[in-house]
């Protein structure tokens, strides 16, 4: 288990962890690698940033003025990172500063306006929808966000792997999943079988081919290593988050 930790203000809490779901549905559920490839091109920003403001609003139960600063902060952000060097702009280091620019920016807002979701539509309901809504978050950064860490990574190997189309992702959403359950139930000790599962499927390919084992082996381990990290932080953040 996660240290302890000094739990938050409970009304800022409750602002955070919508603003948290709604950021993460946005950048990793509702933006496509459409977007993604032209977020140069002003109108696909502005699409992407009001989005997010859209998503924020609904979150918080109406508090428009705390969303609309929100989305502003995320498309400063973004605008960036988007007319930022291009050999930098695509990089792991640029994907996780941005991501980190963006939560605390969700954390100023939750603490200057601590009471933004607790005078929403949400209101009656909020003692019970943090904790949820923290687990939602935390699920879709390990299994999605962690896809467009793990490519970043690999993207400097090109190592041509024989199987079905896009499987090799869809392994790693599987794998990224069952770790995060493993971990939010309580037990880590699940996760030795699925590396030990894991070995001895991908064994004719360490066989067969040194490069695409060594491949397979880096993204694998970028693999759990995220989501091991982003499973805890979700564990840290429920229990700050906690009255």
């Amino acid at each position: 288990m996660p240290p302890m930790l000094p739990p938050l203000d409970p009304q800022a809490a409750q602002s955070f962890a919508a603003l948290f779901l709604a950021h993460v549905l946005a950048d990793f559920v509702f933006q496509t690698r459409w977007m993604v490839d032209r977020k140069r091109n002003l109108a696909v920003l502005l699409l992407h940033v009001g989005v997010v403001f859209v998503l924020s609003w609904g979150a918080l139960g109406g508090a428009w003025v705390v969303a609309l600063m929100v989305a502003l902060a995320h498309f400063a952000i973004d605008a960036v990172k988007a007319w930022s060097p291009a050999r930098w702009r695509d990089t792991l280091g640029a994907f996780l500063l941005d991501q980190g620019a963006h939560l605390l920016t969700l954390l100023a807002a939750a603490l200057w306006w601590p009471a933004a979701a607790s005078q929403g539509l949400w209101a009656p309901w909020l003692p019970h929808l943090v904790a949820p809504a923290i687990f939602l978050a935390g699920l879709i950064t390990t299994v999605l966000a962690g896809g467009y860490v793990v490519g970043m990574l690999t993207a400097r190997f090109e190592v041509p792997l024989k199987g079905l189309p896009e499987a090799g992702r869809l392994i790693g959403q599987l794998e990224r999943a069952l770790i995060f359950l493993f971990v939010t139930i309580g037990e880590p000790t699940g996760i030795g079988f699925l590396i030990a599962a894991k070995s001895v499927l991908r064994f004719d390919t360490a066989k067969e081919d040194h490069r695409a084992s060594e491949y397979v082996i880096i993204g694998t381990l970028a693999s759990f290593a995220w989501a091991l990290g982003a499973s805890y932080g979700t564990l840290v953040l429920m229990q700050i988050a906690q009255p």
